[in-house]
């Protein structure tokens, strides 16, 4: 998808290394936007947890998404997955360097949205309001 979106990119006479780079970013953005990552790297942002410690932690995710969104985000670098010769077999993951440094700018986000949430709201119900009183052709 990222080689397609590339292509048209250079076509519509961007560089191609601005094309890379707006790749990657729509790429990462997609990731950490996804419905479970957050919640994921919240949960290890405590420290390194089990597999079945990150599934009670993340409510309503199933053992496959989870599976799922882990190998994504180790194959990211955002976390470590750290399996330990014992019976019965044990698998920790933790966040990287990189991972924290995502839980960071995440925080950072967060608070912007809790500083204007309210305006947010507010002005989607001003939005939705107008919507509704607007008529509309047949």
């Amino acid at each position: 998808m990222g080689t397609q979106l590339r292509a048209e990119l250079t076509e519509r006479g961007i560089a191609p290394d601005c094309a890379d780079t707006i790749v990657v970013v729509r790429d990462v953005l997609a990731r950490v936007g996804d419905k479970w990552t957050m919640l994921i790297v919240a949960a290890l942002s405590e420290g390194p947890r089990r597999f079945t410690t990150l599934h009670a932690s993340v409510p309503g995710i199933s053992q496959r998404m989870l599976g799922h969104t882990l190998r994504a985000l180790v194959r990211d670098g955002l976390l470590t997955r750290a399996a330990y010769a014992e019976v019965p077999p044990r698998v920790e993951y933790e966040l990287t360097d990189l991972g924290r440094s995502l839980a960071r700018a995440v925080d950072q986000l967060v608070g912007w949205v809790t500083q204007n949430q309210d305006a947010i709201v507010g002005n989607r119900a001003g939005f939705d309001a107008e919507q509704s009183t607007v008529t509309r052709p047949r």
